[in-house]
């Protein structure tokens, strides 16, 4: 059966390739957007979310159930906007042409250019946790570069989604941007579209299948993975202030962000110092896991699996303090308390999965050798977090221990600059997007050489005489 007769039995397959070939036909027409173009289309993406923030912030606090509006205000419409302005305010910068080197004595009088260029048509999957942050963003690199976009959204997110779908011909034409609803399939066949460039975000094993779709096409792929993000607090730190921003980044989303700090090592004379501090934060920040300012888990099945990791440990012996104090998990409001597991062993679930909800793994260590040894024992993190003012350490960290990200004595915050590369390494992802890196991410950042009226090449052609002989034996002297 040809693809086309596929398609015919499939209407998702039919709507997704139909829409692609319609992209695909217009970045054809007009394959290299002006500034004006670009820099109006991110004013649109900007003017999207600007003009619409308590409808977004409404739908978004209807797909978790009960979403912060602090945190979305923060994580969503701030970071997203001002993320926005900042690739307006460089484009130009980006988009002029850069001037190379050439070797003169081979090519004398020839020039080298790189041009940045679109792609043409991106397909991006975008995943529940930061819904407007991990779709928009991604799409200020695609439009700076002069891309056109197809989005395809979470099962999770159905409010904003259908939101979006409504709000998104207000601002753009279907012919540079569309959003789709997951409904019946449409993540299997979205990552079957020969697009320019897919980038997604996601758990490593949806990673996994959506590089192995593309693969077929020959589709180059940015993945946004996870994985166990871990911080290490140096005992000469302020424990206090250390506990103060680990806690806030755990408690920040209910724990659902994939570079939060999924278990923290602690020097092993202050575990119980860590856990005290700790505790008070909670009494303090936390106060009523019910108010509207602690977010709900996503869904039954993230509840389920957050309560089926802590009884996994506790059934295997580890110790479990309820930060929250007597305040239970609600499987009605699907609230779970922060929790502290400790005195884990290796076949416990929660040494072996991202957590991705308010439980915190602490680890303690007597010598930081213990900590390179155990991080470098397991896949690559997304993101690493030491705590310490003694610049040899934290240096020592950062390169003896490989990570997709690092903010020292901090969490999650490199995520939030404009101007440094965001991803992944290894099993935590490839590829990078935000600032300069974004915008040549999406383009394709292409080599040109112009050949001089003159060519010397001309004198070294074959048959080779003794003239071609004594140049190449000079070239490969002066050259060694």
């Amino acid at each position: 059966m040809t693809a086309a007769q596929e398609n015919l039995d499939n209407p998702t397959a039919t709507l997704l390739s139909d829409h692609f070939e319609l992209q695909r036909k217009h970045y054809m027409d007009a394959p290299n957007p002006s500034y004006d173009e670009r820099k109006q289309d991110l004013k649109n993406l900007k003017r999207m979310i600007s003009e619409n923030v308590d409808a977004i912030m409404d739908a978004i606090s209807a797909d978790y159930g009960n979403r912060s509006r602090h945190e979305t205000q923060f994580a969503e419409i701030i970071s997203v906007t001002d993320g926005v302005q900042d690739v307006i305010k460089h484009l130009k910068k980006w988009m002029k042409v850069q001037k190379r080197h050439v070797d003169f004595q081979m090519f004398p009088g020839a020039k080298n250019r790189v041009i940045p260029q679109p792609l043409g048509v991106v397909g991006m999957i975008v995943p529940w946790n930061f819904p407007i942050n991990l779709s928009f963003m991604p799409l200020a690199a695609a439009f700076a570069a002069g891309n056109r976009a197809m989005v395809k959204m979470s099962e999770n997110s159905i409010h904003l989604t259908r939101l979006l779908m409504e709000l998104s011909p207000k601002y753009f034409a279907e012919d540079k941007l569309r959003f789709f609803e997951e409904t019946g399939g449409v993540g299997i066949e979205f990552s079957k579209i020969p697009f320019d460039l897919i980038i997604f975000t996601g758990s490593g094993q949806t990673g996994k299948s959506v590089m192995a779709s593309a693969a077929q096409n020959l589709t180059p792929v940015v993945l946004e993975l996870g994985g166990k993000a871990p911080a290490v607090i140096d005992p000469n730190y302020d424990l206090e202030k250390a506990v103060g921003r680990i806690m806030f980044v755990k408690q920040f989303n209910a724990g659902q962000i994939c570079t939060n700090v999924d278990y923290v090592f602690v020097h092993e004379s202050q575990r119980d110092e860590f856990v005290a501090h700790a505790t008070a934060y909670a009494a303090k920040h936390c106060p009523d896991i019910e108010h509207t300012d602690y977010t709900s888990l996503i869904d039954d099945r993230s509840m389920q699996r957050i309560s089926d990791t802590l009884e996994d440990a506790r059934d295997k012996g580890a110790t479990i303090v309820n930060l929250c104090g007597d305040q239970q998990p609600n499987f009605e409001t699907r609230k779970f308390p922060m929790t502290a597991v400790m005195d884990t062993t290796p076949d416990m679930t929660i040494r072996n999965r991202e957590t991705f909800g308010p439980l915190l793994m602490v680890m303690t260590y007597t010598d930081h050798q213990e900590v390179v040894d155990y991080v470098n024992s397991k896949d690559r993190p997304l993101a690493l977090y030491p705590f310490t003012n003694d610049r040899k350490l934290q240096d020592m960290y950062i390169e003896r221990v490989m990570s997709g990200g690092v903010t020292v004595n901090d969490a999650l915050f490199h995520v939030a600059q404009h101007d440094i590369p965001f991803g992944g390494v290894g099993a935590s992802g490839m590829g990078h997007y935000h600032g300069r890196e974004g915008f040549e991410t999406f383009s394709k950042m292409r080599p040109i050489f112009y050949q001089a009226g003159f060519s010397a090449m001309q004198l070294l052609r074959p048959p080779y005489g003794k003239f071609a002989t004594r140049v190449f034996d000079f070239l490969v002297k002066f050259k060694g």
